[in-house]
C-alpha cells in the first residue's frame, strides 16, 4: 500500500504520519502555494546572500560567527558542516522514527522560511519515495541548535556518504543512489545548515511514541475495565455524578471511558446488598448499644486505590499525554530552522528556533505519566496474584494446579515488577540535564533527542507490563470461568490473549510467548 501525503507546512498530524511510516511504502508532494513559498524564499536568499553577513550562510558556526567566509568557499562551507557533524554514536535509530523525522523536515520545508532550492525538497522527496533511510545513531546530539548530529546522518545519505537502509539491508549511501537510479546531492548554501539545523528528529521519534503511548493508554483503560468485572466493582465508583463532583477533565473522561467498556455487566454491583446498621445492631436510636459493639462485613465497601482510583490516576496521564501530542504536533509544522528567511518582509531573522525544549518537557512529561501507568498496571496484577490482599478470592499467583507444587504466574510478577522499577529509574528528567557545550555557546540545552528516545524506553516497558496484566487477568477469568459474563470489551481482550498466550496450568517455559505477544501489543491496532 501506498500512503500519498502532499505537505502544506501546516496540517501533519500524529495519526497521518504514524500511518505513512509503519505501513507500506510513502509517497510525498508540496501544494502549489508550498512550491511557491519555497521558490520565493530561495530567490530571496540568493539575492542578499551576496550583499549581507548572514549566519551559517557566509559566516562560520556557533563560536565561529563572526569569521565571515569568502563566497567561493560558501558550497564547501556546508559540506564540511555536515561531515563535522555526522559523528554520532551507539545503535541506530528505529528506521520509522527516522523516516517520520525526514516527512518532517520536509513539512518544514514547505513552510517556506528556510530558503532551501526546490532541488533540495525534490531529492528529500526521492528518499522518503525510495524509502532509502539512513544510519542515523541515537546518541551526540544535545537537542539546543536542534538535532545536529542526528540530522548530519541523514544529510550525509543525501550527498552520497555514510550508510543507509534500503530494500531490507544496511548498504553504502552512494551505492544505494546507484542502484535506485539517483545522483548524489550538489549542496547550495545554507542548504547543509537547513538540513541539520532543527528539532525533526527528537519531534520524528516523539510522533511514533505518541501514537504508541494513546494506543497504550486506550488498553490500560480497557483492562482496567476488565479488572472491576472481575472484582464485582462497585458502580458508583465510576458514576458520572462522582467525578462531576470533581471536574478534572481527563478523570471524567476515563471514568466515562469505563463505564462504555462495563456498560451492561452483570458483575459490577450496587451498594443496597449492603447490610444496614440497624439490621446489625438493631435499633439505630440505641447510642449505647452502638457505641460498644463492632461488627465485620463479609466484604469490604470499598476497593483497593489501584481499582477504586482508576479514573484519579489513569485522569492525569491522558490529560499530560494529551498536551504532549498536541505539542509535538505543533513542532510538526512549525519552522525550527535558524536563520528564518522571511522573503514576505525581505528580512534574515536570526534567533532560536532550533532550541528544543518544548519537545523535551513534553516528552518528559508524558515518560512520567507513561511511568505511573505502568505502576497503576503493577499493582493491578499484584491484587489478582497476591491472596493476602485480594482476600483468598484467588489461589496464589492464580494457579490453576497444585499451589506449592505448581507456580502459574509467579515468574511473570517478576518480570513486570523489575520492568516497572526501570522505568521509574529513566523517569528522571532529561530536561533539567542541560550542560553547556560548542565554547558556551549552547550554555543552556535541551537533550531532547535522549528525552524521545528514553520516553520510547519507558513506552516499550509499559507494553511488556500490560501484556503481563491481560495476562493475569486473563488466568483470573479462567480461576472463576467468567468468560460467558464479561462485556464485549473484556471478552474480546480475553479471546485475543487466549489466542496467543494459553492459560498456564503445567509450568512451562514462556519467554518465546511473552516477547511475541509483547511485540504484537505494539503493532496491533486491537485498541
Amino acid at each position: 500500500m501506498i500512503e500519498t501525503l502532499t505537505l502544506d507546512g501546516s496540517s501533519l498530524t500524529i495519526d497521518t504520519i504514524s500511518r505513512a511510516v509503519r505501513h507500506g511504502s510513502v509517497e510525498c508532494s508540496l501544494t502549489p502555494d508550498a512550491v511557491h513559498r519555497v521558490v520565493v524564499a530561495r530567490e530571496f536568499l540568493e539575492s542578499v546572500i551576496h550583499d549581507r553577513v548572514v549566519y551559517g550562510i557566509n559566516t562560520g558556526f556557533g563560536p565561529m560567527s563572526s569569521r565571515v567566509i569568502d563566497g567561493s568557499r560558501l558550497t564547501a562551507l556546508q559540506y564540511n558542516l555536515i561531515r563535522s557533524h555526522a559523528v554520532g554514536i551507539g545503535e541506530p535509530i528505529d528506521p520509522q522514527a527516522v523516516l517520520a523525522a525526514m516527512i518532517i523536515r520536509l513539512n518544514t520545508f514547505a513552510r517556506g522560511y528556510s530558503g532551501v532550492s526546490l532541488d533540495l525538497v525534490h531529492a528529500l522527496r526521492d528518499f522518503i519515495h525510495h524509502r532509502i533511510i539512513p544510519i542515523v545513531p541515537e546518541h551526540g546530539a544535545v537537542g539546543t541548535s536542534g538535532d545536529l548530529v542526528q540530522l548530519a546522518h541523514i544529510a550525509l545519505s543525501l550527498i552520497g556518504e555514510g550508510d543507509a537502509w534500503y530494500d531490507g539491508t544496511r548498504q553504502r549511501s552512494a551505492a544505494i543512489l546507484q542502484a535506485a537510479g539517483l545522483s548524489p546531492y550538489q549542496l547550495k548554501p545554507k542548504e547543509g545548515l537547513a538540513l541539520i539545523n532543527g528539532t525533526s528528529m527528537m519531534t520524528g521519534i516523539g510522533a511514533l511514541v505518541c501514537d504508541d503511548t494513546r494506543r497504550l493508554l486506550t488498553l490500560v483503560t480497557r483492562a482496567g475495565a476488565w479488572c472491576l468485572e472481575l472484582v464485582a466493582a462497585y458502580r458508583d465508583g465510576i458514576s458520572a455524578s462522582l467525578h462531576h463532583a470533581r471536574p478534572q477533565p481527563g478523570q471524567e473522561y476515563i471514568a466515562e471511558q469505563l463505564r462504555t467498556y462495563v456498560a451492561g455487566s452483570s458483575r459490577l454491583r450496587s451498594r443496597d446488598h449492603i447490610e444496614t446498621p440497624s439490621r446489625l445492631f438493631g435499633d439505630t436510636r440505641d447510642s449505647e448499644k452502638i457505641g460498644k459493639e463492632v461488627h465485620e462485613l463479609e466484604d469490604g465497601i470499598q476497593e483497593i486505590y489501584s481499582l477504586r482510583c482508576i479514573p484519579q490516576v489513569l485522569g492525569p496521564i491522558y490529560d499530560m499525554v494529551t498536551h504532549a501530542c498536541e505539542t509535538i504536533e505543533r513542532e510538526m509544522n512549525a519552522s525550527t530552522d535558524n536563520p528564518i528567511v522571511d522573503w514576505e518582509h525581505q528580512a534574515i531573522l536570526h534567533g532560536g528556533n532550533f532550541h528544543g525544549d518544548y519537545v523535551a518537557l513534553a516528552l518528559d512529561t508524558l515518560k512520567i505519566a507513561v511511568t505511573k501507568a505502568t505502576l497503576l498496571m503493577e499493582r493491578q496484577i499484584n491484587f489478582f496474584l497476591n491472596e493476602n490482599v485480594n482476600q483468598r478470592h484467588y489461589p496464589p499467583f492464580l494457579n490453576l494446579k497444585t499451589p506449592g507444587l505448581t507456580l502459574a504466574l509467579q515468574g511473570l510478577q517478576f518480570v513486570a515488577t523489575s520492568t516497572a522499577a526501570r522505568s521509574q529509574t529513566l523517569s528522571f528528567p532529561q530536561y533539567v540535564h542541560s550542560i553547556s557545550t560548542n565554547a558556551d555557546n549552547q550554555d543552556i540545552v535541551s537533550m531532547g533527542t535522549d528525552a524521545a528516545l528514553i520516553a520510547r524506553t519507558v513506552v516499550s516497558h509499559a507494553y511488556i507490563v500490560l501484556a503481563i496484566e491481560l495476562i493475569t487477568l486473563a488466568q483470573a477469568t479462567d480461576v472463576l470461568g467468567l468468560r460467558p459474563q464479561l462485556t464485549t470489551s473484556s471478552s474480546t481482550l480475553f479471546d485475543e490473549v487466549r489466542k496467543r498466550f494459553p492459560a498456564i496450568i503445567d509450568d512451562r517455559d514462556t519467554t518465546q510467548e511473552l516477547n511475541a505477544f509483547v511485540d504484537w501489543l505494539q503493532h496491533t491496532l486491537v485498541a
